[in-house]
């Protein structure tokens, strides 16, 4: 975008800002100045951002399509004292239904590029693993077949360190390539990224994933094709794929299974407002019909309470929370 408005849509997108953001006009300005102004959104509602299909709105929802311009956006929040957080697909997140006051930066479509050299891939931080792994079958490559019904981005799956059925992504990372806090490229190796159970560096280091390598094994397609399919027809029978969810809600306790306490303390179908524990998967909380985060949250906590009275175990939240819970 040039340093002037000058298209019938810049100049509604200036009078929009003018009724709406008053001061912060200039904010929209030097955003739209790093990137093209369609992919600098304003008053943006996070429900169209997340799996869940629960959020207020964002003030600032951008997308960068290079690590450059990422970085510009960061440094700006931060020279402005402007909160930002960094999503993917959305896929393990709950949004405040008063929303978020600051920038989202959406890391997704934009910086999404898959290449593919003998049995490495390359992805960039955006691709989503359900691409990726339909790649790998492709180029008849094992491993990452138990990442095809992750509804999540390459970046999103490394920070949290993904997985499913005995199958999780540092048994494929070869190395990532991250932003420090500096803006500098850092390349970072599997033991260096210190991937434990839904965790890794990333979670305590401010650290941005740009892209990474894979390493596959070599195998056959029929049989790579046949146990993405027998994985698949095992979610679509246990979990509740057909309602907006986060995933699974909690995390795993020590020496137990979450769904599985949730399930013999009485819990499925426990529904407040329009979120419910699912009755096929205890461990999904999942949103039947125009709930919303106070649903959500309220729901959780009283979850918790019961599990902890009856077990004695503290169930804590896989999903992230973030913005403002009114």
């Amino acid at each position: 975008m040039s340093n002037k408005l000058v298209s019938e849509v810049d100049r509604e997108a200036e009078a929009y800002l003018i009724e709406y953001k008053g001061d912060n006009m200039d904010l929209y300005h030097k955003f739209a100045e790093i990137l093209d102004h369609k992919n600098v959104l304003i008053d943006e509602p996070m429900s169209k951002h997340t799996t869940f299909k629960i959020g207020g709105k964002a003030d600032y929802f951008v997308t960068p399509n290079n690590h450059k311009a990422l970085w510009q956006i960061i440094t700006l929040c931060k020279e402005n004292y402007i909160p930002y957080y960094i999503i993917g697909n959305g896929s393990n997140l709950l949004v405040g239904d008063g929303g978020f006051t600051g920038v989202i930066i959406q890391i997704s479509s934009n910086l999404s590029k898959i290449d593919v050299t003998d049995n490495y891939v390359k992805a960039e931080a955006g691709a989503m693993l359900s691409k990726i792994t339909s790649i790998a079958l492709e180029k008849e490559l094992k491993g990452l077949e138990f990442a095809a019904g992750i509804p999540g981005t390459f970046g999103g799956a490394v920070m949290m360190n993904a997985g499913a059925y005995g199958g999780e992504m540092k048994d494929v990372i070869e190395s990532v390539r991250v932003l420090d806090e500096h803006g500098q490229l850092k390349t970072l190796t599997n033991e260096e990224l210190e991937l434990g159970y839904r965790t890794s560096i990333l979670t305590r280091k401010p650290y941005v994933v740009i892209d990474g390598i894979l390493k596959l094994e070599n195998g056959n397609r029929e049989e790579i094709l046949g146990l993405m399919k027998d994985l698949a027809d095992r979610r679509i029978s246990k979990q509740p794929l057909e309602y907006p969810s986060a995933g699974s809600t909690f995390k795993r306790p020590e020496g137990y299974f979450a769904g599985k306490l949730i399930a013999d303390a009485g819990l499925k179908g426990f529904q407040i407002g329009g979120a419910q524990v699912s009755n096929k998967h205890a461990g999904f909380v999942i949103n039947v019909g125009d709930a919303t985060a106070k649903d959500v949250i309220t729901l959780m906590e009283e979850v918790k309470g019961i599990v902890f009275e009856k077990y004695g175990v503290e169930l804590k939240a896989e999903v992230k929370q973030i913005g403002n819970f009114r």
